[in-house]
């Protein structure tokens, strides 16, 4: 068949955008050269144009310079043409790519919510609050288990009302025993005379010592923490303890 009708022409591929650009950015690339040619011969002219006197010769290159100057604009009508057009096109292959990325980030969006869909399903949110309540029972039944580990035995129980009242009464035999005063009565004593009394002195030395002894023994032991019935009765059987 090809023998007989000869092969087709191969389609050329579609125009591309981007190829595009590329042309026409180097189109203008070249008449931007070309502009820049033409101010050099213009500033040529203008120094010879500068050194001239007026006459025929001077016309004659001002006039050159006008032809140059003509072409200048005309070429900078194009470049500025060939700028816009290639502004539009990219223009137009920023949005097509827009397009396409936006419908990349659906199409994944979709993927995504598909494979959520399937992950959901091995999911049961009954069975995450049932294990959260577990967890939550295990945890008091581990304190349940602390508090009767750290529980005493064989341990009486004690009114905070008589720790009180024991605390405060250390508190004041401790300032008694800081307080040696009774240890000065008893040293301040009446001492013995010497020399040979009568019966009657040495009876009343005696029982003036033993009155104070037992003075400074009896106020011993008041002040660290005696029986009050002992006093009690100390009192009623000797009348000097009204001293204490």
């Amino acid at each position: 068949m090809n023998r007989i009708f000869g092969r087709g022409t191969p389609k050329a591929p579609p125009p591309n955008l981007t190829d595009c650009i590329g042309t026409v950015d180097s189109r203008a690339e070249s008449t931007d050269k070309k502009i820049a040619r033409l101010d050099a011969e213009l500033v040529k002219y203008k120094d010879q144009m500068k050194k001239m006197r007026d006459g025929p010769s001077k016309n004659m290159v001002k006039q050159k310079a006008m032809r140059v100057l003509k072409q200048k604009r005309m070429y900078e009508g194009q470049r500025d043409n060939l700028m816009q057009q290639s502004f539009n096109m990219e223009q137009t292959n920023y949005t097509l790519q827009t397009l396409k990325d936006t419908k990349t980030t659906v199409d994944a969006m979709k993927i995504g919510l598909k494979d959520m869909k399937k992950a959901y399903k091995h999911v049961k949110i009954d069975q995450i609050e049932d294990l959260q309540d577990e967890l939550g029972d295990m945890m008091e039944d581990a304190n349940d288990i602390q508090e009767a580990l750290g529980r005493s035995y064989g341990t009486p129980e004690i009114d905070d009302d008589d720790l009180e009242a024991e605390l405060d009464a250390l508190g004041d035999e401790l300032l008694m025993d800081d307080d040696s005063s009774y240890l000065d009565e008893a040293s301040t004593a009446p001492s013995i005379p010497e020399g040979m009394p009568g019966d009657k002195s040495v009876n009343r030395v005696l029982q003036t010592v033993s009155w104070w002894t037992s003075l400074a023994f009896l106020r011993f032991l008041l002040h660290n923490g005696a029986i009050r019935t002992l006093v009690l009765v100390l009192h009623v059987s000797s009348p000097f303890f009204v001293f204490i």
